[in-house]
Parts: C-alpha cells; structure tokens; sequence
C-alpha cells in the first residue's frame, strides 16, 4: 500500500508586521525569566570585581527579589 504524504497549510490573516510583533512578545515572556537571572549574576559579579559599587566593611550585601511586570501576548 502507497503511503500518503501529509500536507499542511496554516492560514494566518494577520500582516507580517502583526505575526513578527506577536511572535517577539511571546519569545520575550518565554526568555524573560533567564534574562532576570542573567542580569542578577552579572551585577553581583560587578559589584564583586568594582571597589566602586561597595566599600569593604562600610556597605552590606542584600539581595532582594526582583520583579519585572510582564503582559501576556495578544
């Protein structure tokens, strides 16, 4: 028996400018999360390696949590 090959065809009716738009959301919210830990790791080790952003015994380290509001994607 021959087998049949699958074909598919989306249909998108919105313009290439709404897709690339929507798609660079939705790629934004998936990676937001990384790019918070990203930025957290490069500061601490900025203010590891900069006598400018700490003094030895003068200033303390205190981590605090942070948060970006974040929109869903239409």
């Amino acid at each position: 028996m021959k087998q049949r090959k699958l074909n598919y065809r989306f249909h998108n009716p919105n313009s290439a400018e709404d897709t690339a738009e929507f798609l660079c959301k939705l790629l934004i919210e998936a990676n937001a999360g990384k790019v918070e830990r990203a930025i957290e790791e490069a500061a601490l080790r900025c203010a590891e390696e900069s006598e400018y952003i700490t003094e030895s015994e003068k200033a303390e380290m205190v981590e605090e949590p942070v948060s970006i509001r974040r929109r869903r994607a239409r």
